[in-house]
């Protein structure tokens, strides 16, 4: 797919800028959803969707998708919309232990192994942890929830085993803020009413924020 310019953004590497103006980054709840689905969905239209609690602005969710795709090719796992949702998932919620380790009371766990992670009794003096929160799998038959700021689609090539060194670049559609229908619109029709401010391969849309991949 080509990149091209929606809604007046001349190009990815200013379209995405532009989208991000005047939008508070102070706001950790920033939701968001995500549809990862094939580029071409004629012999597969499956779509796999996620719920992304904060940080759903685009400066946070594109190196997110970033890092995603660079570990999924780079360990050969790279498949279609369910696996890679699932590991979008899993791998934000490992960032995310961060916040448990050295953080003082109320906010620290004792885990030197994964399996320390998943004992319960680690976790009595933590409450509702981000860890175990934050996420959802979404039915894609049923819209979004109507408090979400932006909106995503991530399309992925055929999965080739034979020769993923020529696999395109993932296409991404990033939203306007707040550019579909919310709380008591037809939100069942978001994603196919919403107003895309990019639309491109996910390296341009890095580009354009100038954001260095982590």
């Amino acid at each position: 797919m080509t990149t091209r310019s929606i809604n007046g953004f001349l190009a990815p590497a200013t379209g995405v800028g532009a989208l991000l103006i005047g939008v508070d980054r102070d706001r950790m709840s920033t939701r968001s959803q995500l549809r990862f689905q094939y580029q071409t969905d004629v012999d597969h239209p499956a779509i796999a969707q996620v719920y992304r609690h904060s940080d759903g602005y685009p400066e946070s969710v594109l190196p997110a998708l970033h890092r995603l795709q660079a570990l999924l090719r780079a360990t050969g796992t790279e498949r279609g919309p369910a696996y890679t949702a699932a590991e979008f998932i899993h791998l934000e919620k490992c960032r995310g232990m961060g916040l448990y380790l050295d953080r003082g009371p109320g906010r620290e766990i004792a885990a030197e192994t994964p399996t320390d992670v998943l004992d319960p009794r680690n976790w009595v003096d933590v409450d509702q942890p981000l860890f175990l929160l934050g996420y959802g799998v979404e039915d894609p038959t049923r819209g979004i929830h109507g408090d979400e700021e932006y909106l995503y689609v991530v399309e992925l090539p055929e999965f080739d085993s034979g020769s993923p060194d020529d696999t395109p670049d993932w296409i991404v559609r990033v939203s306007e803020h707040w550019g579909f229908p919310r709380w008591d619109g037809p939100t069942e029709d978001a994603f196919e009413e919403a107003r895309w401010a990019y639309e491109g391969p996910l390296a341009d849309a890095m580009a354009g924020l100038e954001i260095e991949p982590a």
